[in-house]
């Protein structure tokens, strides 16, 4: 039986200074979590299993290296977490895996399960792929060679999830604990596969790649699809791009984790019926640069409304029009209209809302009023509203003169031209440096789910 490696998920230490991570209510993430973890820690090891604690003083990146440095083939890995959100009625608990793992989508739902058993009181936010998270990945389940669950446990900035992290904490531990326990002792090793020591290698699998089937075979390893590194030229991938992406060696060929070449421009996805996996270059989208402003969407009005509905079923209610008139207003001025209408998923969490913006102010961006004051801009209509996001987008992105009448009330204190790219809206549109990443990721999963990658 593996050992199992559990890290207290706050931010470690960055140059030197501890990040709390979230802080509410006279208490922090980084607290909450340490406390959690030790009472998970202790529940284990009074079962039998090994249990490692991953150091409180690393940064992400140093967490996820000091992991891969001494964990070993038959481990495990958890990241504990608590949610924080601008808007405090936000709670529950999420488990998230590595996209496109259905093995490790049930380890997900095993571990939340065990948790809601114990606590009820928790309302379940499900489980769900590292693609749906704000940067559309976490390393946590991409960058670490064992397999590795991540969850958010509650939400510290809403009270009644607050009270129940600190009242609760044995109870949490020990749901925790059996769901941990489960995951463990469900994983097993095909006897009739010749293994390296303690690597569970399921057989080989086929590849096919944008619609021809490969002479090579890939490997299956602890549920992760596995290609020879080779693919990554054929691919047009530099390999240099590939530093931390985690390569292993089986029958003396180096493989690498086929869902790790997303970030590359590569469509991955699994033919169960044919147990292989299946790559295709998308080539025509990232060539035109998925992250700039101007140009032109690739989606049509009924897959705007489906990504929409997917996580608001009302929003096509309050507003049928939304996708039909993002895609006007933005072909008027030259926008890309499917960045522009993730930004506004983004800007109001998929018009549920719930900050400082009301639905009646048709503000789908977070724009800001004039003459220095604290209230945001409102706008008549819908259409009025969208059409000022788009003007505020051009306005940053182009030199280009605007074709409609100007309703965008920060036009002019915009420098024109200072980022065509979503990636500059970081630190410029919103305080957050990330802030394009976030919605670079939303369009990645537009197109996923429209089955344009």
């Amino acid at each position: 039986m593996g050992r199992i490696f559990l890290s207290a998920g706050h931010g470690g230490f960055e140059n030197g200074v501890r990040d709390p991570g979230v802080v509410a209510g006279g208490t922090t993430e980084a607290q909450e979590m340490i406390r959690i973890r030790d009472l998970v820690l202790s529940e284990l090891r009074s079962r039998g299993f090994q249990v490692v604690a991953v150091p409180d003083d690393l940064s992400q990146i140093q967490t996820l290296d000091w992991i891969n440095t001494y964990s070993h083939p038959g481990d495990v890995a958890v990241e504990l977490q608590t949610g924080g959100s601008s808007n405090p009625s936000i709670r529950g608990v999420t488990v998230f895996y590595i996209a496109h793992n259905p093995e490790r989508k049930g380890d997900a739902e095993l571990l939340l399960w065990s948790v809601l058993r114990r606590v009820p009181q928790f309302p379940s936010r499900g489980v769900k792929p590292d693609t749906h998270t704000g940067l559309g990945r976490l390393v946590f389940c991409r960058w670490i060679a064992v397999p590795s669950l991540y969850i958010e446990i509650g939400y510290l900035t809403n009270p009644s999830d607050r009270a129940i992290l600190q009242s609760r904490r044995r109870d949490i531990a020990t749901g925790l604990a059996d769901g941990i326990a489960a995951w463990v002792k469900s994983e097993h090793i095909n006897p009739a596969q010749p293994l390296p020591p303690g690597t569970r290698v399921y057989g080989s699998i086929g590849i096919r790649i944008n619609a021809q089937t490969y002479g090579e075979k890939g490997i299956l390893v602890n549920g992760n699809s596995y290609i020879p590194i080779d693919l990554a030229d054929r691919l047009g991938i530099d390999l240099s791009q590939l530093a931390r992406v985690r390569r292993i060696r089986y029958n003396n060929i180096v493989y690498i984790k086929a869902i790790d070449l997303r970030s590359f421009g590569i469509a991955v996805s699994w033919d169960n019926p044919n147990r292989s996996v299946v790559l295709r270059s998308i080539s025509r989208l990232y060539s035109d640069q998925i992250d700039r402003i101007m140009g032109s969407g690739y989606t049509t009005q009924v897959q705007l409304i489906v990504f929409l509905k997917a996580e608001n079923p009302d929003a096509a209610t309050q507003f049928p029009q939304i996708a039909k008139l993002y895609r006007e207003e933005s072909m008027i001025e030259g926008i890309n209209y499917d960045i522009a209408f993730c930004q506004m998923c983004l800007e109001t969490d998929f018009l549920k809302f719930g900050g400082i913006v009301r639905p009646e102010q048709h503000n789908f961006a977070g724009l800001g009023a004039v003459g220095g004051s604290s209230e945001i801009a409102s706008f008549s209509s819908p259409r009025e509203g969208i059409r000022a996001h788009i003007q505020h987008l051009k306005a940053y992105a182009s030199n280009e003169p605007i074709v409609q009448e100007i309703v965008d009330p920060r036009f002019n204190y915009v420098t024109r031209g200072v980022a065509p790219s979503v990636y500059q809206l970081g630190g410029r549109w919103s305080d957050d440096p990330q802030y394009g990443d976030r919605i670079v990721a939303l369009v990645r999963r537009l197109y996923e789910m429209s089955g344009l990658l």
